[in-house]
Parts: structure tokens; C-alpha cells; sequence
């Protein structure tokens, strides 16, 4: 099979290389396709949360056809359009620690597994993993809240899609154009430009001076956590699920205790995957406007080139298989 394979820090190429052995408790999945999350160029540069080992096949938005399945596994079979948890082990991140989806062939243990419903296409599905991050982010939304999501990327243009849909009037501070169009598109209520204005202030105008019931962080920019709390309403709730690691910022920590703010950071979406999968089959909500290019498996280092060019793209898909054209015996 051909895989994308990171061999070292900085070094990538497509190989050929041996279809992976699977046990009795594995699937082995044709992937059809596969997103590019930052993280993979986080992995490329030797940097991770767990030790991480070369070469290692990176990959973990994804979707995929079961080609065979081990003899103790149960509920799945072959034929079965399947997506995968990353993060399910402590220890083990599909994508990171062992083997990932950028591959023809992938070994997922069952227990990663869900099945995906007709109304969930390939390039949907592959939106799932983002999706679920967002979905958890924003529990408890109803039509009461004014959410605010700060930054338009996959996940928190995943989020407005989701706070949308479930009742919240959405407010997207992100200072791109093209996301904030599609923002709106995919139900923000109000979208505003931070260059050049007083982000608070313009918040607390769309709010009537409450500022906002529900806060999600998805930039990863300390400057902005510290926003969330001057922006945020008496009692108000505050994801951050953008990552940073080492950057700083003043911030009045006071406002915590004065306002009476729930604050909780979100590292991937364990335990929220058959609930978001189901959301997304019954809402209908249409992520597609996010990918902006598909590139098949033998480009897959010009689909990392242009994936890097977020002033560009929003995200980028690799296809390994497209059915018929791909086959495994």
C-alpha cells in the first residue's frame, strides 16, 4: 500500500509499504478521506503532547470502508462506512503514537470505531473529528445564549455551526473575509472584524452591555484569552480549545472571581462521538464549505504545502480511495 510517512523531524515522502497486520479485535479500513489538522505539522516538527516515534503515518480526520475485520470483532462488518476516535487511550493517539489515516489501508481498533449514517457523505465524514471538538465546546447552548466564538478555523467555524444549531444567537470575531463569510453562512448571527476596534466593546454593544453567555476560544492566542474574560457576562461559561503552549499575556484574573465565571479547557472530544455523529445526522448542518482543496494520496506533500497556507485555505482533504479504484485482497 502507499502511505504518507513522517521518517524523522522535517522529513516526509509518500512510500510504498507493507499492508498493516490487524488482530482480532482490529478493522482494517480503506480510507477514502483524510483532513490535515495542524497538529500533523506539530508531529512533522518533532513536537507533541506524548513521546512520539519515527517513522510514524500521520492522519486522524478521517473516513473510511471496512475491508476486513478481526475474528472477535462484534457490530461492525465489511462494507461499513466507518470514522475513528484519536484520543481514546491515555497513551495511545491514533495519528501520533501509532500509525494514523494517510494511508490506504489503516488497522483502528473496533473500539475507535462508529459507523456513519448515508446522510454523512465522505468529505463529511471526514469533518466528524473537528466537528466533535466543537460539539463538546459547546454543551448546554440554547436559544438564551449569546455565544461568542473567537476565531474562524475548522474548529470554530465548527462551532458557530453547532452553537447555531442548537439555539444560541452567534457572534464569530475573526479577522478574515472569507471565514467570516462563511461564518455566516453557517449560521453566524453577527460576524466582526478585531482589526483596528475595541473587540470588548463591540461585544458588549451586540449584547446590550450583558457581554456574552457563552465564550469559545479557538484562536490559541493568550492576547485573546485574556479578551474572554473582559467579554464575557456575569455567570458565563468560557471553552478554550485553541492550544498554546509556553506564550503569555496579562490578563485580569480578578474578573474570574468577580464575575463568577466558569472556565475549562478542552483537549480533543472523548465521549461525545456517537451524540455529535447523530447531531449531525439529524440537523443536516453542511461543513463542506470548509474544505477548500482535495488532493489524492500520491500529492499529499503538496496537499501539506497548501494545508500550511492558512491566509489561503481553511482545510485541506487527501483522498487515498475513491471505491472501484481501489482494491484490497
Amino acid at each position: 500500500m502507499r502511505a504518507l510517512v513522517y521518517s524523522a523531524p522535517d522529513e516526509a515522502a509518500v512510500v510504498d509499504t507493507l499492508d498493516p497486520a490487524f488482530g482480532e479485535t482490529d478493522c482494517l479500513v480503506r480510507m477514502r478521506r483524510v483532513g490535515i489538522c495542524h497538529s500533523d505539522f506539530d508531529l512533522l516538527a518533532g513536537k507533541y503532547i506524548l513521546p512520539i516515534e519515527y517513522p510514524i503515518i500521520p492522519g486522524h480526520e478521517w473516513t473510511g470502508e471496512i475491508v476486513a475485520v478481526g475474528a472477535a470483532v462484534t457490530g461492525f462488518a465489511v462494507g461499513d462506512r466507518v470514522v475513528g476516535e484519536c484520543s481514546v487511550a491515555d497513551d495511545q493517539h491514533f495519528g501520533f503514537t501509532i500509525d494514523g489515516a494517510i494511508a490506504d489501508l489503516v488497522r483502528v481498533p473496533q473500539a475507535w470505531l462508529h459507523k456513519l449514517p448515508d446522510s454523512i457523505d465522505d468529505t463529511m465524514g471526514a469533518l466528524v473529528e473537528p466537528f466533535t471538538v466543537a460539539y463538546g465546546a459547546t454543551d448546554e447552548i440554547d436559544g438564551s445564549d449569546d455565544v461568542v466564538v473567537f476565531g474562524g478555523g475548522p474548529i470554530g467555524l465548527c462551532a458557530v455551526a453547532s452553537a447555531h444549531a442548537k439555539g444560541g444567537r452567534v457572534i464569530l470575531v475573526e479577522p478574515d473575509a472569507a471565514r467570516r463569510e462563511i461564518g455566516l453562512s453557517l449560521g453566524a448571527d453577527v460576524v466582526v472584524d478585531p482589526i483596528g476596534i475595541d473587540v470588548v466593546a463591540r461585544i458588549l454593544e451586540l449584547t446590550d452591555g450583558r457581554g456574552a453567555s457563552r465564550i469559545v476560544e479557538a484562536t490559541g492566542r493568550p492576547a485573546v484569552m485574556a479578551q474572554t474574560l473582559e467579554a464575557a457576562a456575569y455567570g458565563a461559561y468560557i471553552t478554550n480549545i485553541g492550544i498554546n503552549v509556553g506564550d503569555e499575556h496579562p490578563a485580569r484574573l480578578g474578573l474570574i472571581v468577580e464575575k463568577m465565571l466558569r472556565i475549562r479547557g478542552q483537549v480533543g472530544s472523548v465521549g461525545v462521538w456517537p451524540q455529535a455523529i447523530k447531531f449531525l445526522g439529524h440537523t443536516g448542518i453542511d461543513l463542506t464549505p470548509l474544505v477548500s482543496q482535495v488532493f489524492p494520496l500520491d500529492e499529499a506533500l503538496t496537499a501539506l504545502a497548501e494545508s500550511s497556507k492558512r491566509d489561503v485555505n481553511i482545510k485541506i482533504h487527501i483522498r487515498p480511495n475513491d471505491g472501484a479504484d481501489a482494491t484490497w485482497t
